[in-house]
């Protein structure tokens, strides 16, 4: 019976030997020998299980990443606000902030073009002009030793333009000390009394009631009074007109800087003083119209001590001359062939072209010698060192970028003391009321400035800046691009014109 057991036990166990000898003569190895059946097995296994690791591995890193994109969408959710209340943080951001977010930095840096003339390909651009101006020298005198036998090197123009100097130099005394005295003396009297008199409120309107009443007779009608009275030349004109409305300008910024600061001052004994005399002194020459305590200093620039601060009046002068020569070959010769015609259709428009190639030069010569030479050279004297008195307006691509960049100087005191402080009176709700405000205030100035100095209206100014200027930011796609995440309203949507040629 042992033996009947055992005989089915020993027939499986030959089937399976035979199995496996089957196998490993089908299974050769990579040498043509047949590979032990030990290592194909665990091969088999191992490739199994490392399917499984890596399915299982991609299974978790999966659920892991879903997790973490879902805890950054929630948070997302979560953080971003409503769009009507993300609208009315932004009006309260810009209406209602505080000064000192909406404050105007000053740096250290120099004019775009003292950058640019370093190098030699725009130094050839310099010497053009240069060359210009020297072959209207020769052509003057050429042109004079033909005609009259002799050289004739009179500057009648220049006598005429800037007649009574005296007059205007007087003029101009009585307006700077009024600035300088009478506006730092009411402040000083009121931050003195504010915090201890009963009725401060009213002590406020009274005082400052006087010196408006004062600021419209010496810096408002007198000016006006002695440019018609004494019947001034057109460039003596100029130069009281643009004062008058540079010491407004400056003594507004020195008031409207100095103010916040005494009222939000809790002293202990009630009295709080004013900024110091020098530092207002300073700021009426310096080349800015933002009153602060304090500029960034700098070294005098350029080669030397001497050769920097005379550079810029050596332009500023030759400036003038260049005028003077397209003024006296390539204006009134035509003008006066003119005057002796007829009025028509056809004289107008040939005047009207005739004035188009030396009225560039002019503006061209105007731009350089204020906003470059006259500023840089107070910049040299006073040791200022912001000297970004204008962008690159050369290179704008719309009138919002032209208005922005041609007059940086002008252009901050508009945006900060017209703008932002409408803006804030109308809470924020009302953008296009401060823009257009600021058009029409820069466009009558304008207006004011050419009909007092000329002596007739013609309102071209008021049309380029109220009427094109203001439709420019008003027709949708029209303005300037919008500002992009992480720049500044002031930089990018800032709505105020930047050229103007007064101080």
């Amino acid at each position: 019976m042992e033996r009947g057991q055992r005989a089915p036990g020993r027939a499986r166990q030959r089937k399976r030997e035979g199995r496996r000898q089957e196998e490993e003569e089908e299974t050769p190895g990579l040498d043509g020998n047949i590979e032990q059946p030990d290592s194909v097995t665990s091969l088999i296994q191992w490739r199994r299980h490392m399917e499984v690791v890596k399915s299982e591995l991609l299974e978790h890193m999966q659920a892991q990443l879903g997790d973490l994109l879902d805890k950054a969408v929630e948070e997302a959710a979560r953080s971003c606000p409503q769009p009507h209340r993300k609208a009315r943080l932004e009006r309260e951001d810009r209406g209602r902030g505080s000064l000192l977010e909406k404050r105007k930095v000053f740096v250290d840096r120099q004019s775009l073009l003292d950058e640019l003339l370093e190098v030699e390909h725009f130094q050839t651009i310099y010497h053009m002009f240069i060359a210009m101006l020297c072959v209207f020298i020769v052509s003057s005198v050429v042109v004079d030793f033909i005609d009259q036998g002799s050289l004739v090197l009179d500057f009648d123009l220049f006598i005429f333009a800037f007649g009574r100097l005296p007059t205007v130099l007087a003029t101009w005394l009585v307006m700077f000390l009024y600035t300088l005295l009478v506006p730092y003396k009411a402040l000083q009297l009121w931050a003195g009394s504010y915090h201890s008199v009963r009725f401060p409120r009213l002590f406020t309107a009274i005082l400052w009631g006087a010196l408006l009443a004062c600021h419209a007779t010496v810096l408002g009608f007198y000016p006006i009074y002695m440019v018609i009275q004494h019947q001034l030349p057109p460039a003596s004109r100029f130069i009281v007109i643009l004062e008058q409305i540079r010491f407004l300008m400056k003594s507004h910024s020195f008031l409207r800087e100095a103010v916040p600061g005494i009222i939000h001052a809790k002293p202990p004994d009630g009295e709080v003083k004013p900024p110091a005399l020098s530092t207002y002194l300073y700021f009426l020459f310096c080349p800015t119209l933002i009153y602060r305590e304090s500029y960034p200093r700098g070294p005098l620039r350029g080669a030397g001590g001497a050769a920097s601060l005379t550079g810029s009046p050596r332009q500023f002068l030759g400036c003038l001359f260049y005028s003077y020569f397209i003024l006296e070959r390539l204006c009134i010769p035509v003008f006066t062939n003119m005057s002796k015609q007829p009025f028509s259709i056809k004289t107008l428009v040939l005047s009207i072209f005739n004035a188009t190639l030396p009225g560039t030069f002019l503006l061209l010569l105007s731009f350089f010698a204020f906003l470059h030479c006259w500023l840089n050279a107070f910049a040299e004297m006073l040791r200022f060192a912001d000297r970004t008195f204008y962008k690159d307006w050369w290179n704008s691509t719309s009138f919002a970028t032209y208005y922005r960049t041609w007059n940086v100087v002008v252009h901050d005191w508009l945006y900060h003391y017209v703008y932002q402080d409408l803006f804030w009176l109308f809470r924020g709700r009302s953008r296009v009321a401060a823009m257009l405000s600021v058009f029409i205030t820069s466009a009558i100035v304008h207006e004011y400035v050419i009909t007092l100095c000329f002596g007739f209206f013609y309102p071209v100014m008021f049309t380029l800046f109220a009427i094109i200027g203001g439709e420019r930011r008003l027709v949708p796609g029209s303005s300037a691009p919008r500002a992009k995440r992480g720049q500044t309203e002031s930089t990018l949507a800032s709505p105020t014109p930047a050229p103007r040629s007064g101080r």
